[in-house]
């Protein structure tokens, strides 16, 4: 059995530090801040970026260059027989994309796994892939579970304000003038390829039980009878985090939540003030 690794993107949430204590490596992604090329985690920082968001700073997102991804492949390659690489959902950058077709190049030593998850739900499949190897399972295995349990999970999101929605498009300008006076806090939902609406409802305590119904909904029908991993993830402060984090385990006795800040991808188009809650179903041993 050859020898395996995993790579991801810092869209997964997993941080340099934790990729350490982890043994694996995550590719930092770029972001441009008035022009200016920053790497997540790297050259910026959490903090930075939403300070330079609430500045109104021009801030896009980007993919990894090939050059870097192929480096850090070549370096591996070195002492590890397989890859493993778990981007982002093809559906939200083309970076999949485009390892993909890299990839090719690597006479089938390298897996690009689109999965189509994104941060909390996409560290969750780095750590499935992490214990399947450490099962023995092979890379070509590994890829195929993945691959088989990649609509097995849903993300609920809801935003503080109409601001950035708007910005990117996926908001009418009278719709998030009209959305701010009547205090309208859409529930948007991540599952598979795309950021679509879920629900449109009055207030942020709405927003959250619509959202706690909703991965309710998705326990009892699709995940029937299965275990599931539940995770919060929250573009807003540590204090209202450990709120919602509260709020969930007294809803969903018995589960151990991982709470973890939605990465910058996201937080680009949805702002600060964000909360979310997923859930995903355990793989089958």
């Amino acid at each position: 059995m050859g020898k395996i690794t995993i790579v991801t993107d810092s869209n997964s949430g997993i941080t340099q530090a934790q990729a350490k204590e982890l043994g694996i490596r995550v590719l930092p992604m770029p972001f441009y801040i008035n022009g200016e090329l920053y790497f997540e985690d790297i050259t910026l920082t959490q903090e930075e970026f939403y300070k330079r968001l609430a500045e109104d700073a021009d801030i896009s997102t980007s993919q990894p260059s090939p050059a870097n991804v192929m480096e850090l492949w070549d370096e591996l390659l070195e002492e590890y027989d397989e890859i493993i690489y778990i981007p982002m959902s093809s559906g939200l950058s083309s970076s999949c994309e485009t390892a993909m077709m890299l990839a090719k190049d690597y006479d089938g030593r390298v897996h690009v796994i689109d999965n189509q998850r994104i941060s909390v739900t996409q560290r969750q499949s780095v750590l499935d892939a992490m214990e399947m190897a450490e099962k023995g399972l092979g890379a070509q295995e590994i890829e195929e579970v993945l691959m088989r349990e990649k609509l097995e999970a849903s993300i609920y999101i809801t935003v503080d304000t109409l601001k950035y929605l708007k910005k990117g498009g996926r908001v009418t300008a009278a719709g998030a003038a009209l959305g701010a006076v009547l205090n309208i806090k859409p529930v948007l939902q991540i599952q598979g390829e795309k950021l679509d609406a879920f629900a449109k409802v009055r207030g942020f305590k709405a927003a959250k039980k619509t959202m706690i119904e909703a991965v309710r909904k998705d326990m009892a029908g699709r995940f029937a009878g299965k275990k599931v991993h539940m995770a919060a993830a929250y573009t807003c402060s540590e204090e209202e985090a450990a709120v919602w984090k509260k709020e969930l385990e007294e809803k969903f006795p018995g589960y151990d939540i991982y709470m973890d800040k939605l990465s910058l991808s996201i937080s680009c188009h949805i702002g600060p003030g964000s909360i979310a809650v997923t859930c995903s179903k355990m793989i089958d041993d």
